[in-house]
């Protein structure tokens, strides 16, 4: 196998970190490069991988790439537009990494790369919404975009001034993450942008959102939802790609990846002790832990109470400054309302004190885990009875305006969530 380059972007500079070495995904293994680990100012591409000359284990390796790559129906179709096997992560790897989440950039030794963006038209725009996930596949293997999970989605560039969207070519840095609808669940378009407005409403720290009409209705097939990413920031002086301003890469680690758990492990189906290894990662490495902490379980009783069984290890996540030396608790995504689905599992990603089920789960399930995390029960259980008092008007709120724009499915959506979602217990 040939040797893979791990770039990281620095204030806009791609600087080597390492290489991926070995004769093929089962022994290839990762090690920084002398040069970065004697360069001022380096740090760690993940909290699980720290500075160190020796390689780490094709275990350790594997866990932490893989975890940049899509998964399900989008890996097996990018797998065979590649012509590699679905299983050997380097190889989608290299066919994917030139654009991450984050600040990493992945090519072949030697390999150089340009930058363009390439506008795409409102057609392109109108089969992206209405032809399925293999479409986002295809435009996830044409633009060297490597985006996690499983459903229908790719990163474009968006020029709010023009309203055009733009698909990155080589190593040029996307802009949004645009998702369909269909080809996941019936009306989750709503259903992500009425969670995260009635999140934000609640005190949750979400990235800003909105839904791209393609055509007359509101149906699905003719909505996309797009969210700015929030690890892509623009200086004030930027470099022009096609005329258009490039923005700067911020790094990010989902905390599967920072606590060194594979993508296979994401779910908690048996007591592992996941929500303590994640506040203790929180303690351990961001810069405001109090705050940080907060906001996490904060999130964690926002998605019990509006039933997102889908909040796995890879739905929360680390944001780093643009000198890669602070680290803080990323803004909450992906957060839907899974429950108002009759088929979505009534199982919780993770356990909350000694409970799975949502419909076991109560506030002493509440009171019990923030023992387990070290929160104080008075503070910790404030912020669970704020949160439920909160909620109802927020969701309300929400549903209300969400209907005015014309999506009347919003007020379907909140009935759903009061019957389904774990604030049914607290009304």
């Amino acid at each position: 196998m040939e040797r893979l380059i791990v770039s990281i972007e620095h204030n806009g500079e791609m600087i080597p970190a390492g290489f991926i070495s070995g004769n093929s995904s089962a022994d290839s293994c990762f090690c920084y490069s002398m040069e970065y680990l004697h360069r001022e100012g380096s740090t760690p591409v993940s909290v699980s991988l720290p500075l160190q000359e020796t390689p780490f284990s094709a275990a350790q390796t594997r866990t932490f790439f893989e975890g940049l790559l899509p998964e399900g129906f989008t890996r097996r179709m990018v797998a065979q537009w590649l012509h590699a096997a679905e299983d050997d992560y380097l190889a989608i790897l290299h066919g994917l990494g030139r654009e991450c989440l984050g600040a990493l950039c992945i090519t072949l030794d030697d390999e150089t790369t340009d930058a363009s963006y390439e506008r795409i038209s409102k057609k392109q725009v109108r089969e992206l919404a209405a032809e399925g996930a293999d479409r986002s596949a295809e435009l996830v293997t044409r633009s060297h975009l490597s985006l996690t999970g499983a459903s229908g989605k790719a990163g474009l560039y968006y020029d709010s001034n023009a309203d055009e969207w733009y698909l990155p070519r080589g190593n040029a840095p996307s802009t949004h993450i645009v998702k369909q609808s269909h080809v996941r669940l019936e009306a989750i378009v709503t259903n992500e942008q009425l969670s995260l407005l009635t999140a934000s409403k609640c005190g949750i720290h979400v990235p800003e959102s909105f839904i791209i009409k393609t055509g007359r209705s509101t149906e699905d097939g003719e909505v996309l939802f797009a969210t700015p990413r929030y690890d892509r920031i623009f200086p004030q002086n930027p470099v022009l790609i096609n005329s258009l301003p490039r923005p700067l890469r911020l790094h990010q680690e989902d905390f599967a990846q920072a606590m060194g758990i594979p993508s296979t492990e994401k779910y908690e189906p048996a007591p592992r002790g996941y929500l303590r290894s994640m506040f203790e990662l929180l303690r351990r490495s961001s810069a405001n832990p109090v705050a940080d902490q907060l906001q996490l379980w904060d999130n964690l009783i926002f998605n019990y109470l509006i039933g997102n069984t889908d909040a796995h290890l890879k739905n929360y996540s680390l944001l780093y400054g643009s000198n890669m030396r602070t680290i803080r608790l990323a803004p909450s995504y992906d957060i839907i309302s899974t429950t108002v689905y009759e088929q979505s599992t009534k199982e919780m990603a993770l356990y909350i004190g000694d409970a799975l089920s949502i419909d076991d789960i109560s506030r002493d399930s509440f009171r019990i885990a923030a023992k387990e995390i070290g929160l104080g029960d008075r503070m910790a259980m404030n912020h669970f009875d704020d949160m439920c008092k909160r909620f109802c008007p927020a969701l309300h709120e929400a549903a209300a305006g969400l209907s005015a724009t014309g999506f009347s499915n919003a007020a379907q959506i909140e009935a759903r969530i009061l019957e389904s979602g774990g604030i049914r217990h607290h009304l």
